[in-house]
């Protein structure tokens, strides 16, 4: 493993009860720091399955995963300070308020008093739900949603965001915003790890990407190499048609 690699992922499998093939099957994967990195893959494929251990929601059968130096499955508490998670379901509150909300995941991370106040307004304002703070969750839109829902996840600024399809659902004008506030906070130096079926977002977004397809990883690198490497493909798209078939999967 590239010991200069800000996330380093060795053989992790996860096998769930009462299933035959494992959902993440012996995936090596290294992250270096500062990129945006696009975990790409069909439906089922184990994306999802990979965010949750690394975010330390669901516990591995085997494997290693080593964040800025620290091995997850024995740092937990070091590593919530420095790792920022949005999940691709709304984690909201529907009956609380915008601000209710985000005081109480600004308070998981340990922010408190005028400085989480001000950091809850700023996003706020930067995300365009300036006047929304005591508005209900269950008034907004979706769009609306998936921006506090982002929000939530970055007050503490985090030092690695994973994110589970962060613009899936929404409009243009709020993708839009989401994936300018993604290269920005990546400009700030940032890591960033997420999935997303938007290919075209990706190949434009990602310094990297990796596509996983039934738990194994199939092909990873910088979406302009991958491309002119792959014969008759002129788009990631092309690629992860390619290379995952054009079979449906639910």
């Amino acid at each position: 493993m590239d010991k200069e690699a800000f996330i380093r992922i060795k053989g992790l499998t996860k096998r769930y009860k009462n299933t035959v093939e494992p959902a993440v099957d012996g995936l090596d994967l290294n992250i270096n720091k500062g990129e945006i990195f696009g975990l790409l893959g069909p439906n089922g494929a184990g994306k999802t399955t990979t965010l949750s251990i690394l975010c330390n929601q669901i516990p591995a059968t085997s494997g290693k995963v080593v964040i800025s130096g620290l091995l997850l499955k024995t740092h937990n508490r070091e590593l919530k300070k420095i790792i920022g998670v949005v999940p691709q379901e709304i984690a909201l509150f529907e009956k609380l308020t915008a601000y209710e909300n985000l005081r109480f995941f600004g308070n998981m991370y340990g922010l408190r008093g005028s400085e989480l106040k001000s950091r809850i307004l700023d996003c706020m304002r930067y995300f365009g739900l300036e006047g929304k703070a005591d508005k209900k969750i269950e008034t907004f839109s979706g769009g609306m949603k998936r921006r506090v829902n982002l929000i939530a996840g970055i007050l503490h600024k985090p030092e690695v965001l994973f994110l589970d399809e962060p613009t899936v659902g929404i409009d243009v004008q709020s993708k839009t915003v989401i994936v300018d506030f993604l290269k920005q906070l990546n400009k700030e130096g940032a890591t960033i790890l997420y999935t997303s079926h938007h290919m075209d977002e990706a190949e434009h977004l990602c310094t990297h990407i990796a596509i996983i397809d039934k738990g194994k990883i199939i092909t990873n690198g910088k979406p302009a190499e991958l491309i002119k490497s792959e014969e008759n493909c002129d788009t990631l798209e092309d690629i992860f048609l390619k290379l995952t078939g054009r079979k449906l999967r639910d």
